[in-house]
């Protein structure tokens, strides 16, 4: 009896009644924490995980909701890969993408499994097939275009990094292709010493659903007739006659015709300055210094005014383009009342146009559109009497005929920019925070009516390290805030045994 008393004087010791309360706590705090486990288990993936990266690679941006709440047919996500042994960042992003559209059906199929499957698809293990049924249209997207890995350390050291996440470009460009009756053709003139695009240009331009192609005006008599847009990047050597004909034929008869101008001025290329000046758009000497818009004091560096709305603003935040040898243009008195010309980008009041003899002040056109209707009203009535009097009239021609019997006006669009810098990859690939790939596809997607900039870019995947100066509110509650809160509580539980 003496020995249980004993026990019993045990447990009713302070320091035993202490022990039993923290480990009742203890459990009770392990009861809590197993719940709440279980219930953030039964939560959505595409909710549980919290971006919480400088890079946001899970945000998706606004271009991308606005397309998939308006998007009204069924997409199909076919996903020929095992979703265990799957990177953990594309099983999340495909689960947060599909859930912001009840069009959008996501089913994983496991290759090992379904073999077939990689058969029936006509693709690769690790591959989402896209595919709406109404159009019949499909493509295919591969995770090493989501995840795009550092070549150059993975053939010089064997080690596997990435560097770039671009699950939202991939998969809206995707959806965009499959949802979209129409398909748009963008011709690239050769033949006068132009530069190419860079793999950054034409990635973003296949985003968009564009066909690239070439044509070399020399070796034709026309413009191909599927071209919706014909560009023009760097040319360092004039146009023929001819071909400056068929330019002002193509525009005069509503084409879409866009000029990036390279090292070689625009008034040396004479018969393609005649072309720029029926529209209002003339050539300025020399380069384009604008000490008071320059990038590290260097005034051949700069960063022009842009004056943009409507579609050329779409996604436009920072203003901040930066272009590099610039040539300058300035604008005239088109020769038709029917041409309006306008600057969406030039240098500032402060800038000179610089040669080896003068020093010219003054703000100069660096981007220009000039846009001119062309009524058919007239034209349809004449057609309408030849082909009366023909009855010779080519299948073509009479479409033509009917096109022009609708009444329907045309517009004509010419997009003049005085620097191919614009896009320059030395640029683009270097300062990406900057917008001269934004600034670019908008002036492409104006030339279409309706067509929105889907080109969206990947998003760095380089180690960026969090400092005070720069902390969200997320970053300094997880500085400052807890541990503060653990430093009080360890200091109120101290005070009050210490009274005790």
């Amino acid at each position: 009896m003496k020995k249980i008393k004993n026990i019993k004087d045990v447990f009713r010791t302070t320091g035993t009644k202490r022990g039993a309360y923290s480990v009742g706590l203890t459990v009770l705090v392990l009861a809590v924490v197993i719940v709440f486990n279980l219930v953030i288990g039964q939560i959505p993936e595409a909710f549980r995980n919290i971006d919480v990266s400088s890079t946001k690679i899970y945000e998706i941006s606004d271009t991308t909701k606005d397309l998939l709440d308006d998007l009204d047919r069924d997409v199909d996500m076919k996903v020929l890969a095992v979703k265990d042994e799957t990177d953990e960042r594309i099983t999340t992003f495909i689960s947060r993408y599909a859930a912001l559209s009840d069009n959008i059906h996501v089913e994983w199929i496991d290759p090992v499994l379904h073999p077939s499957a990689l058969t029936e698809y006509d693709t690769t293990e690790n591959t989402i097939v896209v595919s709406c049924e109404e159009t019949g249209k499909t493509t295919t997207v591969a995770f090493t275009d989501i995840l795009v890995m550092d070549q150059y350390s993975y053939y010089y050291y064997g080690t596997t990094s990435y560097t770039e996440f671009d699950g939202e470009g991939q998969l809206t460009s995707a959806v965009n292709y499959v949802t979209n009756d129409v398909e748009r053709t963008i011709y690239q003139t050769t033949g006068h010493g132009e530069s190419s695009l860079s793999a950054t240009v034409t990635d973003l331009m296949d985003k968009s659903s564009y066909t690239l192609s070439e044509v070399n005006l020399l070796m034709t008599t026309s413009i191909p007739e599927d071209c919706d847009l014909l560009l023009m990047y760097a040319p360092a050597a004039d146009l023929s006659e001819d071909e400056a004909q068929m330019l002002t034929d193509y525009l005069t008869s509503g084409g879409k015709l866009m000029v990036l101008l390279g090292d070689t001025s625009l008034a040396d290329l004479t018969n393609l300055s005649g072309v720029l000046g029926t529209y209002g758009i003339t050539a300025a000497n020399g380069y384009i210094a604008d000490p008071s818009r320059c990038y590290q004091n260097n005034p051949y560096y700069i960063f022009p005014e842009l004056s943009v709305s409507g579609d050329m603003a779409e996604g436009i935040t920072s203003q901040m383009v930066l272009l590099t040898n610039t040539h300058g243009m300035t604008l005239t008195d088109p020769e038709r009342e029917t041409i309006s010309v306008t600057a969406f980008m030039s240098s500032s009041d402060q800038s000179y146009a610089v040669t080896e003899e003068t020093q010219e002040q003054g703000s100069y056109a660096l981007g220009a559109v000039a846009t001119e209707t062309i009524s058919t009203g007239e034209e349809s009535e004449e057609a309408s009497d030849s082909s009366s009097e023909d009855t010779d009239t080519s299948d073509s021609s009479s479409e033509d005929t009917a096109s022009e019997e609708s009444g329907e006006d045309l517009e004509s669009r010419l997009t003049v920019i005085s620097a191919a810098s614009l896009i320059d990859q030395s640029i683009t690939d270097t300062f990406t925070q900057l917008e001269n790939t934004q600034v670019f596809m908008n002036a492409v997607n104006a030339n279409f009516e309706g067509v929105q900039n889907l080109s969206i870019e990947a998003k760095s995947l380089g180690v960026e390290y969090n400092t005070v100066q720069h902390a969200g509110l997320f970053s300094m509650l997880m500085i400052f805030g807890i541990p503060a809160v653990i430093l009080i509580g360890g200091f109120v539980v101290w005070f009050r045994r210490r009274k005790a």
